[in-house]
């Protein structure tokens, strides 16, 4: 099952957000062994998670955690930008019709068709959208995965850092493309239909407009360049 999220919506479902946010723990801290925050639940959220994103997630029967990535728009703080900008040569992203990709996670219960759903999901939603392109950073071994599953990025750039060589890439998913990653992942569209008209945005036709969000969880107007999607954060 598909589950299209925002970041003030976690509070609906808690269950799969804590699985996520573990998962996401047992993934990039203890596998992988990036310097991330881990809380005393063992929950792995850093700055991003508090800034209204959305999440697309991938369901088990019974509502449990298979896969997850986290999307947020370039106009405002992204990690790209704040953290791996000599990736992408000093230039700053920030493009209404660009988002960044982060914190691709895939539960080690999950079946190796996840990851195309995902995929699959995130190309339909960028359709949905309007969002011309996705950015993320990535190492040696995910662009090999990536090239490997037949999406391949276009490179921006590269950046040595103590924990290695950071690559910067970018995505745009034409419908040939995004009928492939469909077909790789048995996905059926009306799953994807489902999750969208069950979503927030569903009441969001054309472009998504970014909003900043006051603390009290209410829309309060356009997002500018450099502000931020703000909420109060809900406590799990």
């Amino acid at each position: 099952m598909i589950r299209i999220v925002l970041g003030t919506d976690l509070w609906m479902f808690p269950s799969t957000a804590q699985e996520m946010f573990t998962d996401r723990s047992a993934q990039f801290s203890r596998r992988l062994k990036w310097s991330v925050y881990v809380d005393a639940n063992g929950f792995e959220r850093d700055q991003y998670d508090s800034m209204n994103p959305i999440y697309i997630w991938i369901e088990g029967d019974s509502g449990d955690h298979l896969g997850s990535m986290r999307l947020l728009p370039t106009t405002g703080p992204t990690m790209i930008n704040d953290h791996f900008l000599s990736a992408l040569n000093g230039e700053k992203i920030c493009n209404p019709s660009t988002w960044e990709c982060t914190r691709f996670c895939i539960s080690p219960k999950a079946s190796p068709r996840t990851a195309f759903k995902l995929l699959a999901s995130a190309a339909r939603l960028m359709e949905e959208l309007n969002i011309e392109f996705l950015v993320a950073v990535f190492d040696q071994k995910m662009l090999r995965k990536y090239n490997m599953s037949g999406v391949r990025p276009r490179l921006l750039g590269s950046s040595l850092t103590a924990q290695g060589l950071v690559l910067a890439g970018q995505w745009s998913f034409d419908r040939g493309q995004l009928n492939k990653l469909i077909e790789k992942a048995r996905l059926d569209p009306l799953e994807f239909d489902l999750a969208m008209a069950n979503s927030s945005l569903s009441n969001r036709p054309g472009r998504l407009v970014p909003h900043v969000v006051a603390q009290d969880g209410a829309l309060t107007g356009d997002l500018g360049q450099g502000d931020c999607l703000r909420y109060q954060e809900r406590r799990l």
